[in-house]
């Protein structure tokens, strides 16, 4: 497609939007804080989402470093006194995530289910908008899921190793550089389910302000248990500038996104 033509530019976070890291990676979370504590803690789900509520635990490493500490802050003890091997606590998080043969994806990746077709992405494609991904996922883990999985051709991806963590936004920017070159008054939307991700969105504004950015809120399965749960969390993205929360990302066709691009 002529770069042109586009009439918006849609850029995704993967996890918790492309992909359900429900039981992978918040599972490889809790089993890792769960080893580097003796087994005195395993954080709950909610736990977890309080965790990423404050907004700069993107990286998933270091927000296991982080809870491991906290516990431990807990029982009077300092961080110098735990004196945690960060490189361990990687080690030890992608044999859970990625597999103890990492090449062949047989760890909780493998078992990921997927909230988005391939379908989705051509009518994206076929109706002038234009895509990439903005993750805080490795590249591997990102790619085993956009075109092994979802069979993408060559899709944009800006992940772990190439840009700082959000709500650093240098990222987005790169992705969207890498699909259109033209003018800056081309509407950029980007679906995250964390606050970090709507963060990401509020600086890119600040930083680019002749460019309409949009953040959209997408909730992510575990958190569709109950009303409850729904609403609180769709709270939090809100309060962090999601323009609207949506249950899906499917949810954010082509009708919404010309609403939103007219409101």
């Amino acid at each position: 497609m002529n770069q042109n033509q586009f009439k918006a530019i849609v850029i995704f976070d993967i996890d918790g939007v492309i992909r359900d890291v429900g039981n992978s990676y918040r599972k490889a979370i809790a089993d890792t804080v769960e080893e580097f504590t003796n087994g005195g803690w395993r954080p709950t789900m909610e736990d977890l989402d309080n965790l990423k509520s404050e907004g700069i635990w993107n990286n998933d490493w270091e927000a296991s470093q982080e809870l491991i500490y906290r516990y431990f802050e807990a029982m009077d003890k300092t961080r110098e006194d735990v004196g945690l091997d960060y490189d361990r606590i990687v080690e030890f998080f992608q044999e859970r995530y990625r597999g103890k043969h990492p090449e062949l994806f047989d760890g909780y990746i493998a078992n990921e289910p997927l909230l988005v077709t391939p379908d989705y992405f051509e009518q994206l494609s076929n109706n002038q908008v234009g895509y990439g991904f903005f993750s805080g996922a490795t590249r591997g883990s990102a790619e085993f899921t956009i075109k092994h999985r979802l069979k993408l051709d060559n899709p944009i991806l800006v992940a772990m190793e190439d840009a700082p963590s959000k709500p650093d936004p240098t990222g987005m920017f790169e992705a969207i550089a890498q699909i259109t070159n033209t003018p800056n008054n081309i509407p950029a939307f980007y679906l995250g389910d964390t606050v970090a991700d709507m963060y990401t969105v509020t600086k890119a504004r600040e930083l680019k302000p002749e460019r309409n950015w949009l953040g959209i809120g997408i909730l992510p399965p575990h958190v569709q248990t109950s009303q409850t749960r729904q609403e609180d969390y769709a709270q939090k993205l809100l309060e962090a500038g999601a323009e609207i929360v949506l249950s899906n990302v499917e949810k954010l066709n082509l009708q919404l996104i010309e609403e939103l691009i007219n409101h």
